[in-house]
């Protein structure tokens, strides 16, 4: 019996079938824009108080930015067809979990009692981790086009395909802040919560992380070294050992060592803690500057970074004096003036900013434009210093301009107002801010009250 011979393998590089994508090229674009235009349209209502007491509003900031929060947790699918509560980024870019964005927000998510949403987001992290320990940068269901135009015709972005891991950042570097920051995450999950059966599941996982970043420790002071554009601070080439990064993984390894307990021998009990130490004690010797009161930024730039420096504070990497050195800086420095707070304290010079920057018009980013989730540490290390009253003042400019809009803002410029250019918009909400504007307020909160010797009751119980 003969048998009809297979077709021959196509071509895609043939005429004929360059001829059929091309003629094709027109009903895909069109049934592609047809499912964009059905879905839904973004909705967004900001609820604005036009004018009220200081007391009034700070308790309206704090609703919107508790509303922001809970507006972008959902069940989202994972590849293995498991679902998990997890918390996007923001509505209209970034309906995605970003390993950094979600770091930092799980302090404003416990704060919430947001403790599932928290649990299930890390598992869904330590789920997409590689054999070697790299956890993905973010997961994701859409490309950055579909993204786009999603944005810019004002729908929804679709979420009905699973999450997907993505390793590499968008300026094709490797990230190594989101490693060390959903190590503190879960560690800090477990404290709040008492739930060490989960980093008991998860110890090795997390030990693997950290021997992960070690790679990126190129010298005998055990310092990690990052390439350009790779930090939080993804639009500035800092490059080397950067304070930033540098904090995260010590703080990374100090709370490996304090979980450990739960975990291992005392042996190795007893490394984790020497390491953490001789880190800290490395990081005091290559970044401390007397003379200028505060931690450089790196060995290429000597200003001041509110990110580093106010996490150093915060988990008391800085001894008493230094703390209150930075926080006389940076209040000498203005860099909470008008909104708290800004990047650093001097620009980097222009080369050192991404050419994209400069072509959206605003190179400013990730300089002297103001963030609230580094507002909401900066207002966290003044309270862990009990300067209360300084703590306020800035909570007050955190809620006045989170109350002018109705919403909150991914980033401000000097003027007090969303960062707005012809080709880009601010994102509202982002989820990292709102959530470390939440924690501020709780932390000043329960702070307040305890100088005030009162009953405490949580100032969240209502939302």
């Amino acid at each position: 019996m003969k048998h009809s011979p297979s077709p021959a393998p196509s071509n895609p590089f043939s005429p004929w079938a360059i001829l059929q994508t091309t003629a094709n090229l027109p009903r895909r674009i069109w049934r592609g824009v047809q499912r964009l235009l059905r879905q839904p349209r973004l909705n967004w209502t900001a609820t604005i108080l036009e004018a009220g007491t200081r007391e009034e509003i700070v308790a309206q900031a704090l609703a919107i930015a508790a509303a922001n929060v809970k507006q972008c947790i959902e069940p989202r699918r994972l590849l293995n067809g498991e679902e998990k509560m997890v918390l996007c980024a923001g509505v209209r870019n970034f309906r995605e979990p970003w390993a950094r964005d979600f770091g930092f927000a799980t302090f404003g998510l416990l704060s919430l009692g947001e403790t599932t949403v928290v649990r299930e987001g890390l598992e869904a992290f330590l789920l997409y981790q590689t054999a070697a320990g790299q956890f993905p940068v973010k997961l994701h269901s859409t490309g950055v086009l579909e993204r786009y135009l999603h944005s810019l015709l004002g729908r929804e972005q679709p979420t009905e395909k699973p999450l997907r891991p993505k390793y590499i950042t968008a300026h094709h570097t490797v990230s190594l802040d989101g490693n060390s920051l959903l190590v503190i995450a879960a560690l800090h999950y477990a404290k709040h919560t008492g739930d060490y059966a989960f980093i008991r599941q998860h110890w090795q996982g997390l030990c693997r992380a950290i021997t992960w970043l070690e790679n990126y420790a190129l010298e005998n002071d055990g310092l990690l070294h990052q390439g350009a554009y790779t930090d939080w601070a993804d639009s500035i080439a800092r490059t080397g050992r950067v304070l930033y990064t540098n904090v995260l993984y010590w703080k990374a390894v100090d709370s490996l060592a304090e979980a450990s307990l739960y975990c291992e021998d005392e042996i190795q009990q007893q490394r984790r803690r020497t390491k953490a130490n001789w880190l800290q004690e490395n990081l005091q010797r290559h970044f401390w500057r007397e003379d200028l009161g505060y931690y450089i930024t790196s060995e290429q730039f000597n200003n001041l970074s509110s990110s580093g420096n106010t996490l150093a504070v915060v988990w008391g990497l800085a001894s008493e004096a230094q703390s209150h050195m930075i926080l006389d800086a940076m209040h000498r420095l203005q860099m909470a003036v008008p909104v708290p707070t800004q990047a650093v304290s001097h620009p980097y010079r222009r080369r050192y900013v991404a050419v994209e920057n400069h072509v959206a018009r605003i190179p400013e980013y990730h300089t002297h434009a103001a963030w609230l989730w580094l507002g909401g540490w900066h207002i966290i290390a003044l309270v862990q210093m009990n300067r209360l009253t300084e703590a306020a003042l800035l909570l007050d400019r955190m809620s006045a301009v989170i109350v002018q809009d109705g919403v909150v803002h991914e980033v401000y410029g000097k003027n007090g107002r969303f960062l707005s250019t012809p080709l880009y918009t601010s994102e509202a909400p982002l989820t990292w801010n709102a959530s470390m504007a939440v924690h501020a307020f709780d932390r000043l909160k329960q702070s307040q009250l305890r100088a005030e010797k009162t009953p405490q009751s949580s100032p969240l119980s209502s939302l």
